[in-house]
């Protein structure tokens, strides 16, 4: 019994981190944008999609597909 309630707890726990997770990719983001880095037209474009798509899904609570959109912007960024 102690196990399913501490198996419980880390899943909630765990979830509740990729949520303050998603906030925190996107200033990484926005600070890199900021610095005007030398970007195709299509990188930034990509980017900025990628950034929006990230912040859309973390508001619609898929924080894992969020998690993974800001990872592919930040790819192209370099970070």
């Amino acid at each position: 019994m102690k196990n399913v309630l501490l198996l419980s707890c880390a899943l909630v726990f765990s979830g509740a981190a990729l949520a303050h997770g998603c906030p925190g990719e996107m200033k990484a983001i926005d600070a890199k944008l900021l610095t005007k880095p030398a970007l195709s037209t299509a990188d930034q474009e990509k980017v900025t999609t990628l950034r929006a798509d990230g912040e859309r899904l973390h508001k619609a609570g898929d924080h894992s597909a969020s998690m993974k959109a800001l990872a592919d912007a930040k790819k192209v960024l370099g970070l």
